[in-house]
């Protein structure tokens, strides 16, 4: 693959990790919560998740999904109760997040890395993505399973660099934000933005 090859994959990827999604909730919501550390674990299984998907679409596996009505369906109803799950579980937490740091760390959110990680691994469109984005920039003449996996690495790499940046910025102005008040804000927004990308999951067609 050529410079310029991999440079429009990383620009293209690039504006897929930065669209609005689960994972800028999730880790916005859990670096003012539970702090950097819990935000980063969140960032880290959202990348684990996305990995999946890109080793199955190397592999060729995720073609079942576009062409099975049956796996698509019930990847997509697992995905939209677990973000349900997650949104109820926020509203109803009283997790305080205007105590101090090594407190937030026992009572910030819990598992943040399965939060990240099953809300990519159970989403079926982040699967039907790799498996159409990918093969765009696959060489014709070459093997295409090591470049699938080159690519998918980029694409990691991408993620971790665009997230981080987001939990450095979110930590720093979050100094100001965390009070009891502006907490409860906060879950009820994350909450709402969750249920919303249910619903939007739960419509969503198989393409």
């Amino acid at each position: 693959m050529s410079a310029s090859h991999l440079l429009a994959f990383a620009l293209a990827a690039l504006v897929m990790v930065a669209l609005p999604g689960p994972d800028q909730a999730l880790i916005a919501r859990n670096a003012l919560v539970g702090g950097a550390a819990a935000a980063r674990r969140t960032m880290l299984g959202g990348a684990c998740g996305l990995s999946v998907h890109a080793t199955a679409a190397a592999l060729g596996i995720s073609a079942l999904l576009a062409t099975s009505a049956t796996a698509f369906t019930t990847l997509k109803l697992v995905g939209v109760v677990y973000l349900v799950f997650l949104a109820l579980r926020m509203l109803t937490s009283r997790a305080a997040a205007a105590e101090p740091s090594h407190r937030r760390a026992r009572t910030g959110p819990r598992h943040p890395f399965a939060q990240g990680l099953f809300s990519n691994a159970l989403n079926p469109k982040v699967a039907l993505f790799f498996l159409t984005f990918l093969p765009q920039f696959l060489p014709n003449h070459h093997p295409a399973l090591p470049a699938a996996f080159v690519l998918s690495g980029i694409f990691a790499l991408i993620y971790l660099a665009w997230f981080s940046a987001l939990i450095e910025i979110v930590e720093r102005v979050g100094r100001a934000l965390r009070s009891p008040r502006v907490h409860r804000g906060l879950e009820r927004v994350t909450a709402s933005a969750l249920l919303a990308f249910a619903v939007r999951l739960a419509t969503s067609a198989k393409p």
